[in-house]
């Protein structure tokens, strides 16, 4: 059935929660929106006036004006605009009822929880009988829509809570903590292989280069050659370490970096150092691609 599930009014600068309908439903796809509507409204900041999240039972639409937001959740088959009529509905009242000093002072949760009552009113009545109070707002709302149709978001974005088509005015990244899995012996090893490397390659790298500009310049490719395997071993050894996005991206580059350098260094390293440095490199790329982070998920009660 085509119907409103729950609807709540939130603060856009941080998302607090000001009031919302008690609706009691333990339906998994409904916790689940839940989740994901809580993700979202701590970063309306980004997103334009209007939004919608669509799922394959429910969907998330969202309203910004001024200092607060009204979002619902809703059947994914029923009407957008209906439901933008709704929100319209909500921000009337509430922009009635409270002014925005009081809003911009609310320092806990639910602090306007009287207005829940409101809330409640007006869902009942969209959910009853919806054309008799859209009449006044449907054509408007549509020829809105149709100029400047709502943001289309992705769920497993809400999810991750992270946006690349931020909104342009500060746009603030809110993103999961993450905490990476404790250090093995193994890795430990591979960090003290990887700072002696990097300490091999710089003291080779300066000794070089000050032969190179005191007689000639012929040797600057060599001095290259080993700066950037000094340079890489330190941010292997930041990748173990933290948490950085495109993690396997970069070791990639990373591994690629040293080997190709080590290659170009063969005449002034024999085999042996050669094989010793990638292999070196290859054991910190593995421990970085096999150390898994643990996110800590976001409090994701409403």
């Amino acid at each position: 059935m085509s119907m409103i599930f729950f609807a709540c009014v939130v603060r856009v600068r941080d998302g607090l929660p000001l009031s919302a309908s008690t609706d009691f439903h333990l339906n998994q796809d409904f916790l689940e929106c839940r989740k994901r509507l809580k993700v979202l409204s701590s970063m309306l900041a980004r997103y334009p006036s209007r939004g919608t999240a669509r799922g394959q039972n429910l969907s998330i639409h969202f309203l910004s004006s001024g200092d607060i937001a009204c979002m619902a959740i809703c059947s994914s088959s029923y009407s957008t605009i209906m439901a933008f009529c709704f929100l319209e509905e909500l921000r009337w009242e509430f922009a009635a009822s409270y002014n925005t000093g009081s809003i911009n002072s609310a320092s806990r949760p639910y602090a306007f929880i009287e207005f829940d009552n409101i809330i409640q009113k007006v869902k009942q009545h969209f959910n009853i009988s919806p054309g008799l109070w859209a009449k006044g707002s449907w054509e408007r709302v549509e020829e809105e829509l149709q100029l400047q149709p709502p943001v289309q978001l992705e769920n497993t974005e809400l999810l991750n809570g992270l946006s690349n088509g931020g909104h342009a005015a500060g746009p603030v990244e809110v993103a999961p903590t993450y905490r990476m899995q404790p250090v093995t012996p193994l890795g430990i090893l591979s960090l003290v292989l990887n700072i002696m490397c990097g300490a091999l390659n710089l003291i080779r790298g300066v000794h070089l280069a000050e032969y190179s500009f005191q007689e000639d310049h012929e040797g600057i490719g060599n001095v290259i050659a080993f700066l950037l395997p000094f340079l890489a071993c330190v941010f292997q050894c930041y990748l173990y370490l933290f948490y950085s996005s495109a993690r396997k991206v970069k070791t990639f580059v990373l591994l690629f970096c040293v080997c190709s350098c080590n290659i170009y260094l063969y005449g002034l390293r024999n085999l042996w150092q050669i094989s010793f440095h990638i292999g070196v490199a290859f054991l910190s790329s593995y421990q970085i691609l096999t150390r898994q982070l643990l996110e800590k998920q976001p409090d994701c009660g409403v």
